[in-house]
């Protein structure tokens, strides 16, 4: 089975990539912007024409889409979450490969979600913010391409290669340097945000699962379960060896909070640094992961722990 990765080198295509390699009957060809990808294209920019032609060339059977942005203002987002999927979409369409195509949404389409309940795929979608609605949009140009295509929507991906910038790296950031400094305490806040975390290698292997598979559609990843950053928290500091203690801020829930380098205070300290969470999400969300299991025949199986584990290992490496 020839695979075309488009976004090999991101948080999650890395994973796919190791997933699909380790797989001797696939053959992986690369496409990206980076200079080590097989083929050089950048989709927000490149023409569908030019990607139609090499889609003929190489005649992929399945074309593996995990590339985006998660940062940016809403038109940077716009034409890397919404116009490279249209690219995509078009080419397919033009092309004589007859590919399939598994697109990686996000949780954040479906937006914030009733404390409680697990979110399933026919929930009507509610976006809180720009990076939903470009994701949303992008999906909703793969549902109607008419092509053979399944959308992933992963929940919370976490593990090894965590960006810092996420809420869980900030919070590995802080305590490596509450430990660095010496440093009894740590401050947080914002813990009560609730989110369903999945190993991004079980994603990784969700999406060679549907690589493989005739589902289409939408399909949730996630654990079904939603944890507290509180909870992430108390299981990095046990992970860690940080034997502080962790105090939480009073703060608005749906914000983390963590105590910021200054000059006066390198290491940390007054004033705290406020992020949102940036999902959109609000509070809480749950992912109904049935269909899942009964399409793809996947389930997690890396527990929370192990994943913490490895993140604070990358973290600790900066000490």
């Amino acid at each position: 089975m020839r695979v075309l990765l488009i976004g090999a080198n991101g948080y999650l295509g890395r994973y796919v990539a190791d997933r699909l390699l380790a797989d001797p009957a696939v053959q992986l060809t690369a496409l990206g912007r980076g200079d080590d990808a097989d083929v050089r294209f950048d989709l927000a920019t490149g023409s569908p024409g030019a990607l139609t032609r090499f889609l003929d060339a190489v005649h992929p059977g399945v074309v593996v889409n995990c590339a985006g942005a998660t940062r940016g203002g809403a038109r940077e987002l716009t034409r890397h979450n919404t116009v490279a999927v249209a690219t995509i979409c078009e080419s397919l369409r033009r092309s004589s490969c007859g590919a399939r195509l598994v697109h990686l949404g996000c949780a954040s389409e479906y937006g914030p979600s009733q404390p409680g309940s697990s979110t399933a795929e026919d929930a009507v979608p509610r976006p809180g913010g720009p990076y939903g609605v470009s994701k949303l949009a992008a999906t909703e140009l793969v549902l109607g391409s008419g092509l053979d295509a399944v959308v992933l929507r992963i929940f919370s991906p976490v593990g090894p290669g965590t960006p810092a910038g996420s809420p869980l790296g900030r919070l590995a950031e802080a305590m490596r340097r509450a430990m660095q400094s010496g440093d009894s305490e740590l401050k947080l806040g914002g813990l009560g945000v609730q989110r369903d975390f999945v190993d991004v290698r079980d994603v990784a292997r969700a999406v060679h699962a549907a690589s493989l598979s005739a589902a289409q559609g939408v399909v949730n990843i996630g654990t079904g379960r939603a944890v507290r950053l509180r909870e992430a928290a108390s299981v990095l500091a046990r992970v860690a060896g940080f034997g502080g203690a962790l105090h939480e801020l009073d703060s608005a829930p749906a914000r983390l909070v963590i105590p910021g380098p200054s000059p006066e205070h390198p290491g940390g300290g007054s004033p705290p640094a406020t992020y949102p969470y940036p999902d959109g999400c609000g509070t809480w969300q749950q992912a109904d992961v049935r269909t899942a299991r009964d399409r793809l025949g996947w389930r997690p199986r890396i527990g929370l722990e192990e994943s913490l584990a490895d993140i604070w290992m990358e973290a600790a490496c900066r000490i």
